[in-house]
């Protein structure tokens, strides 16, 4: 993503937590990100699609970073998913997106309302994911029942203690609470067999959607985070800098969208991709194009 559209997506976040999305006008946007309306239209066909676009970059942000607390970790380690989720609420606070959120679903939108529902569902496949990875395949049949009660439990926990303006319950504190409740629970469920949701639901809600829990995904965005480091140091703000910085979120888009990746362009870009760095930092590229083939692999066992 260039740097101007970029701005566009940055300034329109700013003004839909200061004035709200719907009072928000598309002229306000062109004021505050100083383009024409040419050029906005040219980037995003409505204000919507713009609404669409900061919580894509959002939802990349935040899976980035939640990938980065697993380097090192088991995928089992259930403090690894408490500081992933602890990173989660920070964000969320920061960028207001419940808040926004909230308004899109009380609004006449219905592009928005759909796209918000989603995005929900993509935040109970992830938690469904890693409860997997922490509770284990034979615990699967009742995991999606306590995805679904853990989202709400957390949602309500932190709306009440913010009402309550309690200063000792951290973020830490309500999701440690939090999961151990799903941990009596889930002995209770598994011992009386009781299941409310087939986990083979999810696949129904989101047909499109590809697995990304596989530890290869994992690997992937640990890789991605190692090589933008290694571009940091290597370039120093140059233009080759910003160029290696679209090539990489290019790959990362085209193996984690919902349909089959495109191969050609795949290694075309990572041609180009890998002609910008000198030797010092071939050991970064050559580890996430290692990653690269380990995904393509995986996705042809899972077709």
């Amino acid at each position: 993503m260039n740097s101007r559209k970029q701005k566009v997506i940055e300034t329109a976040h700013h003004l839909f937590i200061e004035k709200g999305y719907n009072a928000t006008s598309v002229q306000d946007i062109l004021d505050g990100s100083g383009i024409s309306k040419g050029t906005f239209y040219n980037y995003f066909p409505s204000k919507s699609e713009l609404f669409i676009a900061i919580f894509r970059s959002l939802y990349k942000k935040i899976n980035e970073e939640r990938a980065a607390v697993l380097i090192g970790k088991e995928l089992s380690d259930i403090e690894g998913f408490i500081k992933q989720l602890e990173l989660q609420m920070i964000f969320n606070k920061q960028s207001n997106m419940l808040i926004l959120i909230e308004e899109v679903l009380v609004s006449n939108d219905e592009e928005l309302k759909k796209f918000i529902k989603r995005i929900q569902l993509l935040s109970l496949r992830w938690t469904y994911g890693r409860f997997i990875d922490i509770f284990g395949e034979s615990k699967k049949p009742y995991l999606l029942d306590l995805a679904a009660i853990f989202l709400g439990m957390m949602i309500q926990m932190n709306h009440y203690n913010q009402l309550a303006q309690s200063v000792g319950s951290t973020e830490k504190n309500i999701i440690r609470y939090c999961i151990d409740r799903i941990i009596q629970i889930l002995t209770e469920t598994s011992t009386s067999g009781v299941q409310i949701l087939d986990p083979e639901l999810i696949d129904t809600w989101l047909p499109n959607f590809r697995n990304h829990h596989h530890q290869c995904h994992n690997d992937l965005l640990q890789s991605i985070l190692a090589l933008k480091k290694a571009t940091n140091k290597t370039f120093c703000g140059s233009n080759q800098r910003e160029r290696a910085f679209e090539l990489i979120d290019f790959i990362q888009d085209e193996l984690l969208q919902p349909s089959k990746p495109r191969r050609f362009l795949l290694d075309s870009t990572l041609q180009t991709l890998m002609s910008l760095y000198p030797a010092q930092a071939q050991d970064a590229i050559e580890h996430f194009e290692a990653n690269i083939n380990a995904c393509l692999g995986q996705l042809d066992n899972d077709i």
